[in-house]
């Protein structure tokens, strides 16, 4: 965590900047944080599941582990972002093969971000289905709203994963993984919901 880190603003303050028309943070931010909050959720409903769930304790470890490393992908991406704009404003001559590697490189690593947030959404949806299934039902909707949030981070997510693939004519092998990630987390905010929400 940097002395930038958007995981030390009030919430207020980290919508102000999401909103405030500047580069970052965006879209990835914004979808990392979507995925903490699911996983805030589950670590909430774990906590006040220890009577009816044997683990429930280290559930809600598991789900707070989730939600920092989620909440530290916010900050990742938008480092990721800025090593893009960096790249693309380096002088196309003399060398432009020097300039399309920096590019390349930069969305490489701008893919890899949204990549794991859609990866971690995956988890904090199947870890919130379980709690929606098997917790203290007083508190499955909570859960069910943390499978959701983390479905709709996986999703976010992975349309940035295959705009950048895109973009950087990058292997597809990174789409495949995000679209993966996006039909795990689906399939949990399905089960923990009863509702569908998508294919």
């Amino acid at each position: 965590m940097t002395a930038e880190s958007y995981l030390g603003q009030p919430v207020g303050e980290f919508l102000d900047a999401l909103s405030a028309g500047g580069p970052t943070p965006g879209g990835g931010a914004a979808a990392a944080v979507t995925v903490a909050l699911g996983a805030g959720l589950a670590a909430m409903a774990a906590r006040l599941s220890t009577r009816h769930l044997s683990g429930a304790e280290e559930l809600a470890a598991a789900a707070d582990a989730l939600r920092r490393r989620a909440a530290r992908y916010a900050d990742d991406d938008a480092a990721a972002f800025r090593a893009v704009h960096a790249a693309q404003a380096l002088p196309a001559e003399p060398e432009p093969e020097l300039r399309r590697a920096a590019i390349r490189a930069a969305l490489v690593r701008a893919t890899a971000v949204p990549l794991a947030i859609a990866e971690t959404a995956a988890e904090v949806a199947g870890l919130a289905d379980r709690l929606a299934a098997e917790g203290n039902p007083n508190l499955r909707g909570d859960a069910a709203t943390g499978a959701l949030l983390a479905e709709a981070g996986a999703r976010a997510a992975a349309t940035l994963v295959a705009l950048n693939v895109a973009t950087g004519g990058l292997d597809a092998s990174w789409t495949d993984r995000a679209e993966a990630a996006v039909k795990a987390a689906g399939g949990a905010a399905r089960n923990a919901t009863g509702i569908p929400t998508g294919p």
